[in-house]
């Protein structure tokens, strides 16, 4: 797993085995969390399409969503994914910190 970018304090975007994986940093009144899944194949053309903006405008929707609350109707809530790939992705963006002399 690799970073391919981040937003500070907001996203970051990986690369794992070829599939994209998209992080959000969420945070509901005093409640913080993380909410990691796979781009699918429409999320990735309109990535490719709009770049960052779009993953930005993808991280409000997915945050305003509250996909971890019991009662959240999100659409993004059965793709969640974060407990398979937190280790992974910790590993990752150290990398990518050290790299970009963040470390």
């Amino acid at each position: 797993m690799i970073v391919i970018d981040e937003e500070k304090n907001s996203w970051f975007l990986f690369e794992e085995e070829g599939k994209l994986l998209f992080d959000v940093n969420c945070s509901h009144s005093f409640v913080g969390y993380d909410f990691m899944m796979f781009l699918n194949e429409d999320e990735i053309a309109l990535y490719k399409e709009k770049g960052r903006e779009y993953l930005n405008a993808l991280a409000n929707s997915i945050d305003y969503s509250c996909p971890i609350s019991r009662s959240s109707t999100s659409k993004y809530k059965d793709r969640y994914v974060y407990d398979q790939y937190s280790e992974k992705s910790l590993d990752a963006i150290n990398s990518w910190r050290k790299k970009n002399g963040a470390i």
